[in-house]
């Protein structure tokens, strides 16, 4: 995906792995919910995927950092960067759903007032063991944004 490491290759394909690709558009992010949280993601994604910056920028807070497993950090600005590298081509997506046939994810939602943490793992080693990624979102004037991603190999994968 992109031009990216391969610590933020696992991270995007990941989130790819995780949820089925469907219109982001189809569920109410702004919901104080685990729904509205999954969905936000998948628009994320989408946005990654396909070079949507505007809405990356308004979802990733200032402060925003991606720790990818090899304990690398990459700032939003980089993000961004990325993302718009995508614009106008489907090879990101591409190799995503590739990525996604071999790699089934389960996703666990833990909301906590105002923040909730999206866990993405191996169905086979399961949320407690296997979990590849997190992204830690907060809820800011009715909407969800995104303040941290973690990255890891659960189980050598």
């Amino acid at each position: 995906m992109r031009t990216l490491s391969a610590s933020m290759l696992a991270t995007g394909l990941a989130l790819a792995a995780a949820v089925p690709a469907a219109p982001a558009a189809a569920m109410n992010e702004t919901a104080h919910s685990p729904a509205a949280v999954k969905a936000v993601d998948q628009h994320w994604l989408d946005a990654e995927l396909d070079g949507d910056t505007d809405y990356l920028a308004s979802l990733l807070l200032p402060a925003y950092r991606s720790v990818g497993a090899d304990g690398v950090v990459h700032a939003r600005r980089a993000i961004l960067a990325n993302a718009a590298k995508n614009r106008g081509s489907d090879r990101a997506r591409r190799k995503a759903e590739a990525w996604r046939k071999t790699h089934p994810s389960g996703q666990q939602v833990v909301l906590q007032g105002d923040t909730a943490i999206l866990s993405f793992y191996d169905p086979a080693l399961g949320p407690v063991r296997g979990v590849r990624s997190s992204d830690v979102f907060v809820y800011v004037d009715g909407r969800w944004r995104a303040i941290y991603s973690q990255h890891s190999r659960p189980g050598g994968n």
